[in-house]
């Protein structure tokens, strides 16, 4: 069964990282379904009964952006708020509609991984930072898996880092 990947990048066509793992994933239309939230969205109004239909279709999910101010981008978090509704996500008998599914995030991340450690410059390892996401998904039953990071891009993009973390993404993705 195909992966979802909802890519949420506020400007796709310019990114390095997330437009070259879009690019590489579409290469494989068998076994990953990329949906662009911003694409799809423009003007930041959500459907949430097309989005909802389109969860249900998939097994796995991964959500995949680029990390900054130790989250999101503002529509994803927007689509969490949205879609993840009471009787559909959680709370009734006909809730838990993501239950039991895969889910995981994929990040794009501009520095070192040492950065976010206790003794580095931000103080925090990304796995605490995104523990909101974590408790979400434990919220609606689903079956979150470790994330996956990328980081160091404002280094090495301009050393290959590109095509570096392409392999590492899909056999990330493979493993699900």
């Amino acid at each position: 069964m195909k992966t979802l990947i909802i890519v949420t990048h506020p400007n796709l066509e310019t990114s390095v990282i997330n437009k070259r793992w879009v690019e590489e994933l579409q290469k494989y239309p068998d076994q990953y379904y990329i949906h662009n939230l911003h694409g799809t969205y423009p003007d930041g109004k959500i459907d949430v009964q097309r989005e909802q239909a389109l969860i249900e279709q998939y097994e796995k999910i991964v959500f995949q952006f680029p990390f900054y101010w130790f989250s999101c981008p503002g529509l994803l978090k927007t689509w969490f708020d949205d879609i993840l509704t009471h009787g559909w996500a959680y709370g009734s008998q006909s809730g838990y509609k993501m239950g039991g599914k895969i889910i995981t995030l994929a990040i794009t991340a501009g520095v070192d991984e040492e950065e976010y450690t206790v003794d580095g410059r931000y103080r925090y390892t990304v796995n605490e930072l995104i523990r909101p996401f974590k408790l979400s998904f434990e919220y609606i039953k689903a079956d979150y898996r470790p994330f996956f990071a990328y980081y160091g891009l404002d280094y090495k993009i301009a050393k290959d880092g590109v095509e570096e973390s392409v392999q590492p993404y899909l056999d990330f993705l493979r493993a699900l």
